[in-house]
């Protein structure tokens, strides 16, 4: 599907530019599309993750090309937005090929199993195999080592019928058929397989205790912007003034989850970050527990 010719687009090349660029945006309405229609085996695979997660697990991805790289972007996210740096990335090419294409290495099956290995995927990890075609022997052989190593494999291809989607645990299918630009991969293609990495890793960030309502409270604060935003997010999660928010994170060292829980709960940031640790960064439980080991009561409806 993704290799086809779609007869729509035969002259785009002597298309007025704005049509052009109206084609190329109004495709990826298909993007959306395909992603919807895999809710159900995303929730299947972003619930594998967020279990593997609380155990101590990994999201380890692998793929080759453009489904590589956006794999290597997810990864490079996670941390200044959730804390989160228990990811790998295996890339058909090694991690340079993040900015240089290394076409060929998309084909060297055993460097994918050897990666896996020397990652040591194990069963406390999710390895999430991407590849558009769904036929790229790097993924397909990473996805099947990692699953013979028993790690949860999620497999995510545009094509049906594909050998990734055989081969992982959980199958993920985005059908988006033919692009614009007949093979180019990066277009809707890519768009779909980024929205998909979006919701499986960020779904996953609540069970940790980096998402607070809808607050992402895990984030680093290593700027000016961000310390600002970190203030925001504080003041927001507590009902409390800028003032009250931005003086808790310099106790607490610009911790967001402990400056929240030392204002809910009336305690010490040492007493917040031990309550934070006995309940696994969660914010609503750890404020209860500090609240009723300080002696008072929270109200935590």
């Amino acid at each position: 599907m993704t290799e086809a010719i779609d007869t729509r687009y035969e002259a785009f090349d002597v298309w007025p530019m704005a049509r052009r660029v109206e084609a190329l945006v109004r495709a990826n309405e298909r993007a959306v599309a395909a992603v919807t229609a895999a809710l159900p085996e995303l929730t299947e695979a972003a619930e594998h993750i967020a279990m593997r997660l609380v155990a101590g697990g990994r999201i380890v991805y692998a793929g080759a090309g453009t489904s590589g790289r956006l794999a290597l972007q997810d990864a490079a996210e996670l941390p200044p937005t959730f804390d989160f740096d228990r990811t790998v990335v295996l890339l058909a090419g090694g991690l340079s090929a993040g900015g240089e294409a290394v076409e060929g290495a998309e084909d060297d099956a055993a460097a994918a199993a050897q990666a896996v290995d020397d990652a040591m995927v194990g069963e406390r990890d999710v390895l999430i195999g991407i590849a558009a075609s769904g036929h790229t022997p790097y993924t397909i052989a990473a996805v099947r080592r990692a699953r013979e190593r028993g790690a949860i494999t999620v497999g995510i291809a545009n094509n049906p019928d594909s050998p990734l989607l055989a081969a992982a645990d959980v199958a993920v299918l985005l059908a988006t058929g033919p692009e614009v630009v007949a093979g180019s991969t990066r277009m809707v293609a890519g768009t779909a397989q980024k929205i998909a990495l979006n919701a499986l890793s960020t779904a996953a960030m609540p069970e940790l205790g980096a998402v607070y309502g809808n607050l992402m409270v895990g984030m680093r604060a290593k700027n000016e912007k961000l310390r600002g935003r970190a203030v925001q997010i504080v003041a927001l999660a507590t009902g409390r003034d800028a003032a009250a928010a931005a003086s808790a994170l310099e106790a607490a060292a610009w911790d967001l989850r402990v400056a929240i829980v030392s204002l809910e709960a009336s305690v010490t940031p040492d007493a917040a970050r031990h309550a934070l640790a006995a309940h696994g960064g969660r914010i609503r439980e750890a404020s209860a527990s500090a609240a009723r080991a300080a002696g008072g009561e929270r109200d935590d409806s």
